[in-house]
């Protein structure tokens, strides 16, 4: 019924008459292209049950394990569900639905909040309730002021740390530094969130590409480890390995920042 003459094109009538996630719909388009264009929206907010089960995971299973794998697969879906959108042009056909407003809800959700939520779950700051949550609303606060920082992004990078609080509370679980250095961490960055310095962006910064996207990857294999071997030295040194990261990102950043070009 939502087909004109057997062409694959959705009836501009129908369409126009019918509020679709709050909007009108009144172009002629090919359902097949409507169709791709929901479903990659629906893959955005894939990220929405993933988040829950992680809550379950944490607080009802407590298994902390299975949290961390969570976010990974979130991670995931955030990753890729850009490349989709762009593939099937969701703004084209799929007009009355912010897909960016969602993927924000994700994030926020995803490398905010439930990290923070982590903080004290984890017992990363061992019953030191007033520096847990000291933390966890720092981490709060800074990501709030960054994802609603209209200047948050550049074409080529972000500007103020960018809120990859999940990847701070990764390292503090398998690595279990000092206290002092927990909370040292945490209120570094936070501050850091509201200075604005501009961070390589790793999927659109096309200065040192060629470094910063193959050290990611190897980045990425090294923080996996404790995923397949939990608890154990060698994937706890492979973590430790894999601060040469986040270091070289920093110096890359300040680098490029300091010669203009991000």
């Amino acid at each position: 019924g939502a087909c004109v003459q057997g062409q694959g094109f959705v009836s501009s009538e129908i369409l126009s008459a019918a509020m679709v996630g709050g909007g009108k719909v009144t172009a002629r388009k090919p359902l097949w292209r409507v169709v791709a264009a929901w479903l990659v929206h629906a893959y955005t907010g894939l990220g929405l049950p993933i988040d829950f089960y992680s809550v379950r995971a944490l607080f009802v299973q407590h298994d902390l394990r299975l949290f961390l794998a969570l976010n990974v697969l979130a991670v995931f879906v955030d990753a890729t569900d850009g490349t989709l959108a762009r593939a099937v042009d969701v703004k084209q056909y799929a007009p009355s639905f912010d897909g960016a407003q969602l993927d924000n809800i994700v994030d926020f959700l995803t490398f905010t909040f439930l990290p923070a939520c982590a903080i004290p779950a984890s017992d990363i700051l061992s019953g030191n309730v007033p520096m847990q949550n000291l933390c966890a609303i720092l981490t709060l606060f800074a990501s709030g002021y960054q994802f609603c920082q209209k200047s948050a992004k550049t074409t080529e990078s972000f500007v103020g740390f960018p809120s990859y609080w999940n990847i701070v509370l990764w390292y503090m679980v398998v690595l279990r530094p000092a206290e002092h250095i927990v909370v040292g961490v945490y209120v570094l960055l936070g501050i850091l969130s509201f200075v604005p310095t501009h961070y390589i962006y790793p999927s659109k910064t096309r200065k040192l590409a060629y470094l910063t996207v193959p050290l990611g990857v190897v980045w990425s294999l090294c923080m996996l480890a404790p995923l397949l071997e939990w608890g154990s030295e060698r994937s706890r040194q492979l973590v430790q390995y894999s601060l040469a990261y986040p270091v070289y990102y920093t110096a890359a950043s300040v680098y490029l920042y300091a010669r203009g070009e991000i």
